[in-house]
C-alpha cells in the first residue's frame, strides 16, 4: 500500500550459495512501493475479472464493467458499472462487490456507476462521484468488514475490521430520465481523441520526433 504498516515481523532467511545464469541475463522483480507498482498493473485485471464473476454469480445482473485500479493496491478501490434495471439495483450491486471475496479484504471504497462512465479513467469516475453523488443520499458506510495488518488508517493495534464506503455515483433511478444530459459522451470522446490524439497526446510527450509542439502532424 506504499506505506510500512505491519512493522517488522520475523521472515525465514534463504542462504544463497551459487547463482546460474545466461550472458546477459534478462533481470525480472517487481520492487514494492507507493502504488501503482508492477505487480499492481498486472493484478488489476485478475482482480477485476474475479470481482465481475463473482458479482454474476451473486445474483446481480447486468454488470457491464468491474476495474479495481492499481493506483488503489487493487484492494482500496471497487468500481462497477451496471446497466441499471430497477430500483436498488445500484445498492446491490455496490454491498456485494464489498463483500465479494476478490475484493473484500481490505477494501475501503466501491463506486457504482452507468455504463456512459470509463471505469478505467479516474478522471471519468471522479466526474461521476462529483457530479451525480449527493452524499447523504448515495454514501453509505457499513462497518465490521475484513481488514488487515497493511491498513495504515487504522491503529496498529486493532486492524482486524474497517469500514466500507458503497457511493452510488450513478444516475437517480427513480428520475434516470429526467437527469441533466451529458455535453459529451463517452463514445463522442473517444471519436475525438481518435481523431486528435496527435494533438492531445503532444503535451505528454514533446520530445517524440514529430510530437513536439514544434512539428505538430497527425500520424501516418
Amino acid at each position: 500500500m506504499g506505506y510500512y504498516a505491519s512493522g517488522s515481523p520475523q521472515t525465514p532467511v534463504i542462504h544463497v550459495e551459487r547463482v546460474y545464469h545466461r550472458t546477459d541475463p534478462i533481470i525480472l522483480g517487481c520492487p514494492q512501493g507507493k502504488p501503482p507498482h508492477e505487480d499492481n498493473r498486472f493484478l488489476a485485471y485478475l482482480k477485476s475479472a474475479l470481482a465481475w464473476d463473482q458479482l454474476e454469480k451473486a445474483g446481480v445482473p447486468n454488470v457491464r464493467g468491474v476495474w479495481m485500479p492499481p493506483v488503489g493496491g487493487n484492494r482500496l478501490m471497487t468500481i462497477v458499472a451496471i446497466e441499471q434495471s430497477y430500483p436498488g439495483h445500484a445498492r446491490q450491486a455496490g454491498l456485494i462487490a464489498s463483500q465479494c471475496a476478490a475484493a473484500v479484504y481490505m477494501g475501503r471504497y466501491v463506486v457504482v456507476v452507468d455504463t456512459d462512465i470509463d471505469i478505467a479513467n479516474m478522471d471519468d469516475v471522479l466526474w461521476a462521484m462529483t457530479t451525480r453523488v449527493d452524499p447523504v443520499r448515495d454514501i453509505e458506510i457499513i462497518s465490521g468488514a475484513y481488514s488487515g495488518p497493511l491498513d495504515a488508517a487504522l491503529p496498529p493495534d486493532d486492524r482486524a475490521t474497517s469500514s466500507r464506503a458503497i457511493i452510488d455515483a450513478t444516475r437517480p433511478y427513480a428520475w434516470k430520465d429526467r437527469f441533466a444530459e451529458p455535453i459529451v459522451t463517452i463514445e463522442q470522446a473517444r471519436h475525438i481523441r481518435q481523431l486528435w490524439r496527435w494533438i492531445l497526446d503532444a503535451a505528454s510527450a514533446p520530445d517524440r520526433p514529430g510530437v513536439g509542439f514544434g512539428s505538430l502532424r497527425p500520424s501516418d
